[in-house]
């Protein structure tokens, strides 16, 4: 019944905006149009689910995985951590730190102390932990690595994993307000070889992000001149077509800018912590609510490269995080959207084992992800990495990230990972679709 009334309410938002640019509308948003007045021809489009949505966070820094998911059963990470460890459940208290919060089902396993938000939200079965991400020859440059996650080659190079699924979902045809990031510039994950995202830090400051792109990603397309000329050819052909659609989103971005400023003045349905992301949360939240056709949102949290005095800082982010992704979670159930949206957290690697001698700790390897929603199977996912059996000191991955990429594309999002991700990655089923 929800499903049914979101669609007809961004059929009757966007109607007037399909009749203006008729000419040059992608093929999934006419035939999606078509299906919703009535044609049940064209009502789905494979790999393009309309009611579904991706949300991703990503802790830039590098986020501490040994003290997000705990392993406070295992004697190794106590020596390994003397003055920054997390003590066990029950343990004596160490300098007033409270203790790991004990995960159900997962023996030894918990999370820090301060993402009680999180905890709350793994006990109602809307939390999946994957133990051990990472990838083969990890590199622990911030830039690199984080540039390996967003396109999903370990080359580092080419456009992002996120905007390749745009540009394989409907023949390359590009979308608009198909992606959304909260901040300054987009992120590289977002970018296609032709689909170009939205990226701004508040609703007043929204534009249409194609021309700050990733220097890997200059092109034609960006180069649109001050007389308002597209440029002379495309690549690939159809260049007309595609040519009008681009300067078309680009001319129609202060109508979107509207639209968002509209969207999110109207009030929350649930208060929201006033931290930093909880703000891109809220604003991603009122886009949602309001109806708005984009699949795919990405918001972003820093301060996670903790080479000294650890302790306090984690401890603060990890509160902020969990507080802020505990009242996005009601806030989604409360709008009743929260069945369609996903939420994937990653950071680009962990830290090493042992603390450095600033109370601190060093570029790692491997960490957790999370999904959050109610269609994610909630548990435990993966084995925790060994804390003895170890690459130079760091941990050795279990799961490849691109894995979860494919489990994301293939269930939720219904796409051909393979083509969106240009190989083939085992797929560890990460979705209970059938409730």
């Amino acid at each position: 019944m929800h499903d049914s009334a979101y669609t007809r309410r961004l059929f009757l938002q966007r109607g007037c905006a399909l009749a203006s640019i008729a000419a040059t509308v992608p093929c999934f948003i006419e035939r999606s149009a078509l299906g919703m007045l009535g044609d049940p021809l064209l009502a789905s489009q494979p790999g393009v689910p309309e009611e579904r949505i991706l949300v991703v966070i990503q802790l830039g820094g590098g986020n501490d995985g040994l003290n997000t998911v705990v392993p406070f059963g295992d004697d190794a990470y106590h020596r390994a951590r003397p003055q920054i460890g997390i003590r066990a459940p029950g343990a004596a208290p160490k300098d007033a730190q409270p203790a790991a919060l004990a995960l159900d089902g997962a023996r030894g396993i918990g999370l820090h102390p301060n993402l009680t938000g999180l905890k709350e939200l793994y006990d109602d079965g809307l939390v999946q932990v994957i133990q051990g991400v990472g990838y083969p020859n990890p590199n622990r440059s911030h830039f690199t690595s984080m540039d390996i996650w967003q396109t999903g080659r370990l080359d580092a190079k080419g456009s992002g994993w996120i905007g390749r699924y745009f540009d394989n979902a409907c023949g390359g045809t590009p979308m608009p307000e198909a992606s959304v990031a909260i901040g300054r510039n987009a992120p590289l994950a977002l970018e296609g070889d032709v689909q170009k995202p939205i990226a701004f830090e508040g609703p007043s400051l929204f534009r249409w992000n194609g021309q700050d792109l990733h220097a890997s990603l200059k092109d034609p397309y960006d180069r649109i001149n001050r007389a308002g000329a597209a440029p002379a050819e495309a690549p690939g052909g159809a260049g007309d077509t595609q040519k009008s659609f681009l300067m078309r989103t680009a001319l129609d971005a202060q109508v979107s800018s509207d639209r968002i400023r509209a969207a999110v003045a109207k009030q929350p349905l649930v208060p929201y912590p006033a931290h930093a992301l909880a703000n891109q949360l809220k604003t991603i939240g009122a886009m949602i609510r309001d109806g708005m056709p984009t699949r795919v949102y990405y918001a972003s949290m820093g301060g996670f490269d903790t080479h000294g005095g650890q302790l306090g800082t984690h401890g603060n982010l990890m509160r902020q995080f969990g507080e802020s992704i505990a009242a996005f979670q009601r806030d989604l159930k409360a709008q009743g959207s929260d069945g369609r949206v996903t939420t994937m957290v990653f950071s680009e690697f962990g830290r090493r084992v042992k603390q450095n001698a600033s109370g601190g700790t060093d570029h790692g390897t491997a960490a957790p992800m999370f999904l959050v929603g109610p269609k994610v199977k909630p548990g435990v996912f993966g084995d925790h990495p060994s804390l003895t059996d170890l690459d130079q000191g760091d941990l050795k991955y279990g799961i490849d990230f691109r894995s979860v990429y494919a489990s994301v594309l293939e269930d939720w999002l219904k796409a051909p990972s393979e083509k969106v991700l240009r190989a083939r990655f085992a797929n560890p089923r990460l979705f209970n679709l059938a409730t």
